[in-house]
């Protein structure tokens, strides 16, 4: 299943009063045409998706391969910032998140989970991969992972990562299906608080990580990742519960101006099938 997934922007609407909103901040120095001039440490990863977007929105950004289904999706630089901006929009209007609060994030290495990435750092939230739902202020859970999410006394959020982000046959109790929710919400974001770089942004492998540490560190691992600038293709094998797997699968990428192919349950091909994919995908480096 080969797709290129985007959503619908014709029918979205929303959630605050005033109309469109502009995107907020952009990285202080970084001109509409590169990542170069970016400052690390006055720069969030939610800025390095807004220069991105103002370079080249029609480059992908990140492949996704799940080759326990078959499932192959491409979203651009445009198609993921709109993702990222409807879940954003969710995350602050209907589930009323505030700047420093922890959203444990139970979900695997997917495309969906990069989303989520990014929209915690637009609204200013804390990221936790893997973290401890009893102790976040809200839980987004993959399917396999509800009855550990269900610890959360806040708000739940399920995805079913289903193939095209389809939504759970019959949502789960106590959660609300992502699937069904964020379709409707608006295309464009703006925080109601400006997003502070030095500010707690990311948890993974209990190490903790500000918003202008995970550029920082993204940038600074991209030349042993083989990321050597825009045009660079990175297939990422890595799980997203380590700095390794993050960066590899989504910050260093994006704080080049490169692109990642995300592989779930690589480890079901052999050689020559990843060999092809390499191929196929004009891949420039590896890790796996």
């Amino acid at each position: 299943m080969y797709v290129h997934l985007g959503i619908d922007g014709a029918s979205a609407r929303l959630r605050r009063t005033g109309g469109p909103s502009r995107s907020g901040r952009s990285c202080p120095g970084a001109g509409p045409r590169t990542l170069a001039r970016v400052n690390a440490a006055e720069c969030t990863p939610a800025d390095l998706l807004r220069s991105a977007l103002a370079a080249d929105p029609a480059r992908p950004l990140v492949t996704f391969y799940d080759d326990a289904t078959g499932e192959r999706v491409e979203l651009s630089v445009a198609t993921f910032s709109n993702w990222v901006a409807k879940t954003a929009n969710l995350l602050q209007g209907d589930l009323a998140a505030e700047p420093g609060d922890r959203v444990a994030l139970l979900l695997p290495a997917h495309w969906q989970t990069a989303v989520w990435l990014l929209a915690c750092a637009s609204v200013g939230v804390v990221a936790d991969l893997g973290g401890d739902a009893g102790a976040a202020d809200l839980v987004v859970s993959g399917p396999d992972t509800l009855d550990a999410a269900r610890a959360c006394t806040g708000e739940r959020v399920a995805l079913a990562l289903r193939p095209l982000g389809g939504r759970f046959p019959q949502t789960p109790d106590g959660f609300v299906d992502y699937a069904v929710e964020v379709p409707g919400q608006g295309d464009r974001f703006q925080p109601y608080a400006p997003v502070a770089p030095k500010a707690p942004a990311l948890i993974v492998a209990g190490a903790e990580y500000t918003g202008a540490e995970v550029v920082e560190r993204a940038r600074a691992d991209a030349p042993a990742l083989g990321l050597t600038g825009p045009g660079s293709r990175l297939l990422s094998g890595l799980p997203y519960d380590t700095w390794e797997g993050l960066s590899a699968g989504l910050y260093a990428p994006l704080a080049t101006g490169g692109s990642v192919v995300l592989c779930r349950h690589l480890d079901r091909l052999d050689e020559d099938a990843v060999a092809k994919r390499i191929e196929s995908e004009r891949v420039t480096a590896t890790r796996r």
